[in-house]
């Protein structure tokens, strides 16, 4: 016993020992009808968002509370092989800090496409439900089937049994059999705004670019590149 409570009090191990029993707290919330499944999402993906982050790491399909829930399981059992295969046989001191730090990096490195293949496993038990938590289709590819003049029906690329309503200008419609991706929920509509996957593609690039670009500029006290202020 005092073997175990050792193992669970190491660093990192105690790290995700407190991850488990945040998300064990919040899911036993959500079973008794006090916290919403759908914590982290929003309407749009336009928004720099937790859930709009995750669905650009390839965890669209479910709510993001249960995506950080299976990213936080496989790295914690990354952490614990680890732990029991090399930290546990070295004499760190000190040193262990920094290296467990390390450590935390690299479970959620490997974790986060193990994560991803467990979340595409689990869309077809998730979709069903999607009348309920109709914004964790949001990143997910459709295809459209019909077109009308209010707008157009599609199918869920990786699960065809689930059709969504599609909205949109008439100048930006989309054409029978054309791949798209969920961006916005119209709320109310019960429908979904969508882009062509190329274009979505193309603007997650971007963004990345951007988001590198803003690292590494140097401060303009507030100022854009020509000198004014950003608005608000």
């Amino acid at each position: 016993m005092s073997a175990i409570a050792s193992l669970v009090l190491s660093f990192p191990l105690i790290l995700f020992v407190g991850l488990l029993g945040l998300l064990a707290l919040y899911w036993g919330l959500v079973g008794l009808g006090l916290a919403p499944a759908e914590l982290f999402e929003r309407d749009s993906l336009r928004d720099d968002t937790l859930a709009s982050a995750l669905v650009s790491l390839g965890f669209a399909g479910v709510p993001a509370s249960l995506a950080l829930t299976l990213l936080v399981l496989w790295a914690s059992g990354v952490a614990l092989v680890a732990e029991l295969a090399v930290l546990r046989w070295l004499p760190l001191g000190v040193l262990r800090i920094p290296v467990g730090v390390a450590v935390v990096w690299g479970a959620f490195a490997l974790a986060s496409p193990l994560a991803a293949w467990s979340c595409r496993r689990l869309h077809r038990r998730i979709h069903p439900d999607a009348g309920r938590h109709p914004r964790c289709l949001l990143g997910e590819r459709v295809r459209v089937t019909a077109v009308d003049e209010a707008g157009a029906d599609a199918e869920v690329v990786e699960d065809p049994r689930l059709t969504v309503r599609l909205r949109g200008k008439a100048r930006a419609r989309p054409s029978p059999g054309e791949v798209r991706v969920l961006v916005k929920y119209l709320r109310g509509e019960e429908a979904y705004r969508s882009v062509a996957e190329a274009d979505y593609l193309d603007a997650r690039t971007r963004l990345v670019r951007l988001h590198l670009l803003s690292r590494h500029r140097p401060d303009t006290h507030g100022r854009g590149e020509n000198g004014s202020r950003p608005s608000a």
